[in-house]
């Protein structure tokens, strides 16, 4: 969806809504990381996002790659930051193709800082020489079919001869094609205030939305206001001068003060705010809360995952469950599917389905990091271990999860750390639910006033001695269906039937009833690959002869990836039962 049907959506209805900007890092461990929050500051409830871009394209590759993630992965409605600095119409023409064909609807067209080193901007040799050109060519090549956004500059642009030629620009900018307006970083409310005011007075009607970048450290934030020439007002100034040298205090200050400085943008009829986040979270996150901007839940959980906004993906409302911790590596294998047929999964035999490309599998963590997290387990009662002190919150992330349990496990938080101990390796879960509604805070999802529901599902790695015992006792519940199955393919289940098996589903008012997430056993064939090949990857973090990874190679090698879903959603305990502590213990 176009960013301005969005505010002009949120408009209508007198709603805050906020925005966040990301940088592309220069890491890949960076790059991970910022996934992994871009995923978490999705529950914020942002309205878009956007990503910067480097002079001359010099992130190009990276920004196009973080917006087409964030979107098709993540759910993200992203924004792609344009510019004209070193920017040859080729580059431009060849920027603009891509992202369309990444399904990004949104540029921020700018013309762009100088590039390092050098003080006076200025054009490259078939380039652009500032924003309105920018716009105009996209709007002449493009039509409608991008939503162009444009910057702002309260206390007019550096390069400006005067503070109503800037203003002047802007409204060009505007009438070329541009559908709302971002504005640079400020601290002076009343400065904002009176220039939006001077823009409304010229004719500039489209949405203005304030850059906010709470401060996050005394050293940055001069760094940053010099930089930018911003003006600060003197009782920021004064109230920050005792507090420089103590780094919390200027953060919880910088809180404060972007909180007080949104209220008062409040009072003056201001609905949007978009956020320079720096890359970092909880600054946002605290302003947000401060601000008692809740997101609907409906917006943050449309679906038990994150949906993506790829057009490709457009009808998708159902999916495997065994990718829920690994969800790129999901979309990557499904990226180029063409059978969503009525807005279901699709053919788990489509000839494009399983192919991970050129990424393959890997961990998240460099081999350093790998062996600070995961210490160097000597045995099988040490890997043991390490599973349960994950499920307990001592260890935050495995290799099939790169982030600690979702909340909703924690009913079962304890019933976890058990059977890890006893050597059922756990890597994906989730509790039996019966009928919560859909706007509970651990469980609930979808539109307002339905219900939901889960069957108890485990997924584990198991010993084959271990497993025979284990199907011993499941073949006494006839509610039990299971897949196990090894390295080498060897398949074992008590299920008959090649048809989906529903894992959660929502009853909702005026729609047929929602089943997201599914098992089947064609798709748990093809994840059985990369969730073998995960500990494939965790044993190149140690060296051949060490007996961390002669451990980890000897369960890879021989053990069995099982799933259990109870098919009794009403008895919440009932899949813990085949797993018989003293029976085990004897």
């Amino acid at each position: 969806m176009k960013v301005i049907t969005k505010i002009e959506q949120a408009t209508a209805e007198n709603r805050p809504f906020w925005s966040f900007e990301y940088f592309p890092p220069k890491t890949q461990q960076g790059i991970n990381n910022l996934y992994d929050r871009m995923e978490r500051m999705y529950k914020l409830g942002p309205t878009f996002i956007d990503v910067t871009w480097g002079a001359g394209g010099s992130t190009s590759d990276l920004t196009l790659e973080l917006c087409d993630t964030a979107q098709s992965v993540y759910g993200l409605e992203t924004t792609m930051h344009l510019t004209c600095t070193n920017m040859p119409k080729e580059q431009i023409d060849f920027a603009l193709k891509k992202a369309k064909e990444c399904g990004i609807q949104n540029i921020l067209a700018l013309r762009g800082d100088p590039p390092r080193g050098q003080e006076v901007w200025t054009a490259c040799e078939s380039g652009f020489s500032n924003a309105v050109d920018l716009v105009r060519y996209i709007r002449e090549q493009y039509g409608d079919y991008f939503c162009v956004s444009v910057a702002g500059y309260p206390e007019g642009h550096l390069d400006a001869t005067s503070f109503e030629e800037d203003l002047r620009f802007l409204k060009e900018k505007v009438d070329a094609g541009a559908d709302y307006i971002v504005t640079q970083l400020f601290y002076d409310v009343e400065l904002f205030l009176e220039w939006v005011k001077k823009c409304r007075e010229i004719g500039i009607q489209c949405p203005i939305l304030p850059g906010i970048l709470p401060i996050q450290n005394y050293n940055g934030f001069k760094r940053m206001t010099t930089l930018c020439k911003t003006f600060v007002p003197q009782a920021i100034l004064d109230e920050l001068e005792p507090i420089k040298e103590d780094d919390q205090a200027v953060k919880d200050y910088g809180v404060r003060l972007a909180i007080s400085m949104c209220r008062r943008m409040q009072e003056e009829g201001i609905l949007g705010f978009h956020f320079y986040t720096l890359n970092l979270e909880r600054s946002t996150r605290l302003v947000l809360e401060g601000l008692n901007f809740v997101p609907a839940q409906e917006t943050v959980r449309p679906l038990p995952w994150n949906p993506s906004l790829s057009k490709k993906r457009a009808n998708e409302n159902v999916r495997p469950i065994f990718w829920r911790n690994r969800v790129k590596s999901y979309i990557a294998r499904t990226e180029n599917w063409d059978d969503f047929p009525n807005g279901r999964w699709g053919d788990s035999r489509s000839p494009a389905y399983g192919n991970l490309g050129v990424h393959g599998v890997s961990l998240k963590q460099s081999m350093k990091e790998a062996k600070q997290l995961w210490k160097s387990p000597q045995n099988l009662s040490e890997i043991c271990q390490l599973f349960a002190d994950y499920c307990s919150g001592k260890v935050l992330a495995l290799p099939w999860s790169d982030q600690p349990l979702l909340p909703e496990s924690g009913a079962i938080t304890e019933k976890l750390v058990n059977i890890n101990r006893l050597g059922y390796l756990t890597i994906n879960s989730q509790p039996a639910v019966n009928g919560v509604e859909s706007s509970h805070k651990v469980h609930g999802w979808g539109p307002q006033n339905g219900y939901v529901y889960q069957k108890a599902y485990l997924e584990f790695f198991v010993s084959p001695e271990a497993l025979d015992r284990l199907v011993h006792k499941i073949n006494q519940d006839p509610y039990i269906t299971y897949y196990a199955i090894n390295k080498q393919g060897d398949l074992r289940t008590n299920t008959q039937s090649d048809e989906p098996n529903a894992v959660t589903w929502g009853i909702f008012p005026g729609k047929q009833i929602v089943q997201p997430t599914i098992v089947e056993a064609y798709s748990f064939t093809v994840w059985k690959d990369e969730a073998f090949e995960l500990w494939g990857e965790w044993a190149k973090v140690y060296e051949p002869e060490e007996p961390t990874r002669q451990c980890i190679e000897s369960i890879m090698d021989n053990w069995y990836l099982v799933n259990v879903v109870h098919n009794d959603y009403q008895d919440a305990d009932a899949i813990f039962k085949i797993f018989d502590i003293e029976d085990e213990q004897q």
